[in-house]
């Protein structure tokens, strides 16, 4: 459970620095959004760091579900885009896949 709030905190932090520069980039914001966008990119390294994973490729697969769920989220919470049904689907299979990954038999696995 602890790694489901890391990747979730991750991936607030991941969104939040990637959106300050989608903002300074492509909607005219002032290139001073870049700096809480770099600090919060920082901050979700470091979260990403702290999920209960072996090994890091392992860890950051499993992330990608959480990610495109939580992209979706901002989209709607933050752009104010609802989702459609496809894109539920997609993060729905790929929080599935996300699962499996993170706590399926492979987790246990040693090279």
């Amino acid at each position: 459970m602890h790694s489901f709030a890391y990747y979730a905190a991750a991936a607030v932090a991941e969104i939040g620095g990637c959106f300050a520069f989608w903002a300074w980039l492509r909607l005219d914001r002032s290139v001073a959004w870049t700096l809480p966008g770099v600090a919060a990119l920082i901050v979700f390294a470091v979260l990403l760091t702290r999920v209960n994973a072996d090994f890091a490729g392992r860890a950051f697969a499993a992330y990608g579900g959480v990610y495109i769920a939580a992209s979706l989220l901002w989209l709607w919470l933050v752009e104010g885009t609802r989702p459609d049904r496809w894109d539920l689907i997609g993060a729905v299979v790929c929080l599935i896949g996300a699962a499996l990954i993170l706590i399926g038999p492979g987790a246990e696995r040693q090279p």
